[in-house]
């Protein structure tokens, strides 16, 4: 093995062009491959910049020559020489006009054969290439990802600087106050029993800082929920958190605009339309059946209710006398994707989701219909509710019904995405924003029979409905929006409760006494009676914004250490057993 004694590199590889032909360079990095001809030896040298060719020949000196020989995949090398152009070019990489005509070659490192190919799109099974996460991230395309996602940082940070805000780091452990997940806890050495937790966000904190005087904050926060996990969650994620003093809604929402068209003008060079659209969290159920709705394609809910109310269907009409609603979306041209097995399975699905079954209406192109609930309907019945789905010859009609809107209406929606993908007809390479606003200040908890926040409990309510509060919680709307692309929630804020006593009454309403409240957020409701400022704020996904900029299926393709389904993470083998006197000094037994 050789070292770096007396070289220093250069150039990075994928950089060099025509321009630096005749010029000597060092460059560093790993072999991707290597090429021997006989008389001729190829390596093709790999850092995070590019690829570059490294050529031995006749002329070259034997003890390099050699040397060049016995380099494989994956070794570690520097090698010094001139640039020169390309006899055999290679248009698929930016350097295929040049190569390094290698003078001195080092052998840094050698390398065992890796357990999968270090290339782009590499087809080996994800668990396998996350328990060998450093040689997965030396692929270009995982490269990429985490180089894009260093420019986006830059720009958020350059963004919100020029913007007259300030960095302020807020502490990691900090006390237990469960915002709606699970927390992190941490348990104290020094206070046996007792426990820190990882922020699920920097809320309280922030909102601190605008008492402070700090009117303008961000940081790019680490936040940390155990929870299940999805595609697009982690148990441990960065937030953009922003926070405003002296500012309404309008002003927030403003500043997350500029954001959103700064970062995807200087990174994709797209320019976003502003302002942004903005739907009601009621009018995004109805007509969508989601509150982060994907906008870039239609087949939108409508509302049979009344169409069907007298029809002979006990499906139809059971729900309705229970309250609920019959509601569906029409899948245009859809008669020979949507066969009766897949029709099947989409029934499958929305059983699984909550709904006790699917209703459905196939338009033969000759005119002729088949239905899972005809015979339950006259003529005019099937021709009345046929034309309400404005349903045409080629067409599926899909339908949801339950005495429960909290059903119909999200398994409507599921139903409608997954119908989209069947069909190929979401648009590529297209981004649709959208402000959701006016939020249901509290959402009902079928597990615990009660009203929670579905926000926070931080969250003010819209001015109209301070004397309802606690009347009518079920029709009370908040200050809270979201900011939704392409079906993805990226952004979540509110306007803040500042006066003491109405945090006090939202306490009570969400069943805490005036102790337990105290105990636990006193204080913030300390701070709030030495004169807090209006303000609200937002926290943006990191993770999920460079995820949807990308392309990317998965969190894991954007965030460097990453974890799997079960929160744990295969390259390490964390969480892990300790030793017991580590248990010990915590004063902790584990049963």
């Amino acid at each position: 093995m050789d070292f770096m004694t007396g070289l220093k590199r250069t150039d990075y590889c994928g950089v060099l062009t025509m321009k630096d032909v005749g010029r000597e360079v060092t460059v560093a990095g790993w072999v991707q491959r290597q090429r021997d001809l006989g008389a001729l030896i190829f390596v093709d040298l790999r850092d995070r910049t590019g690829i570059v060719q490294l050529a031995f020949d006749e002329r070259c000196d034997k003890e390099v020559f050699d040397k060049a020989f016995t380099v494989r995949s994956e070794y570690v090398l520097m090698a010094r020489g001139t640039v020169r152009e390309r006899s055999a070019k290679n248009k698929d990489i930016a350097t295929g006009d040049i190569e390094i005509d290698v003078k001195e070659l080092r052998i840094l490192s050698k390398s065992e054969t890796p357990p999968f190919e270090i290339t782009e799109n590499c087809q080996t099974a994800e668990l396998t290439r996350l328990k060998y996460r450093y040689l997965d991230l030396r692929r270009p395309d995982l490269q990429k990802n985490i180089l894009l996602r260093h420019k986006i940082t830059k720009v958020t940070r350059d963004y919100f600087d020029e913007n007259g805000f300030v960095e302020i780091e807020t502490p990691i452990l900090i006390r237990s106050t469960p915002e709606g997940a699970r927390d992190f806890l941490v348990p104290s050495r020094i206070h046996q029993g007792e426990f820190y937790a990882l922020p699920q966000s920097p809320q309280l904190y922030k909102q601190l800082s605008m008492v402070a005087g700090f009117d303008r904050y961000m940081q790019i926060a680490r936040c940390f929920r155990d929870e299940d996990l999805r595609a697009d969650r982690q148990p441990e994620f960065t937030q953009i958190d922003v926070e405003m003093s002296f500012v309404d809604m309008e002003d927030v929402l403003a500043v997350g605009e500029g954001y959103i068209k700064r970062v995807f003008k200087d990174i994709l060079g797209v320019d976003v339309s502003l302002p942004i659209k903005r739907l009601t969290y009621t009018d995004a159920m109805n007509r969508y059946g989601s509150d982060k709705p994907d906008t870039r394609f239609g087949m939108e809910l409508y509302d049979l209710t009344d169409t069907v109310k007298d029809c002979g269907f006990g499906v139809f009409t059971g729900a309705i006398e229970g309250g609920g609603s019959v509601r569906g979306i029409t899948a245009k041209g859809a008669v020979k994707t949507l066969t009766r097995k897949e029709i099947d399975k989409l029934t499958d699905m929305v059983r699984g989701i909550g709904a006790k079954g699917l209703a459905w209406v196939r338009l033969n192109e000759d005119g002729s219909v088949a239905s899972s609930f005809a015979k339950f309907l006259t003529e005019d019945e099937m021709k009345t509710l046929l034309q309400k789905a404005d349903a045409q010859a080629g067409d599926v009609v899909l339908i949801i019904g339950d005495t429960k809107n909290s059903v119909v209406l999200p398994v409507l929606g599921a139903l409608r995405c997954e119908v989209a993908k069947k069909l190929d007809i979401i648009p590529k390479d297209r981004y649709d924003f959208l402000w959701i606003t006016e939020f249901p200040f509290f959402d009902w908890d079928e597990d615990a029979q009660q009203f929670v926040a579905m926000h926070h409990p931080f969250t003010a309510p819209m001015d109209e409905y301070l004397d309802t509060l606690e009347s009518d919680k079920a029709n009370v709307k908040a200050k809270a929006y979201d900011l939704v692309l392409n079906g993805v929630e990226l952004c979540s804020g509110s306007i803040r409760i500042t006066n003491p006593d109405l945090q006090k009454r939202m306490f009570a309403l969400l069943g805490l006494s005036d102790e337990e409240a105290y105990a636990k957020f006193g204080f913030l409701t300390d701070a709030f009676k030495y004169g807090a400022p209006p303000h609200g704020g937002m926290g943006i996904g990191l993770d999920r914004l460079i995820m949807q900029m990308l392309g990317c299926e998965s969190l894991r393709d954007v965030i460097a250490f990453p974890k799997v389904q079960n929160a744990s993470e295969p390259m390490t083998e964390c969480p892990a057993e300790v030793d017991e006197i580590q248990l010990d000094e915590l004063g902790i037994k584990v049963k």
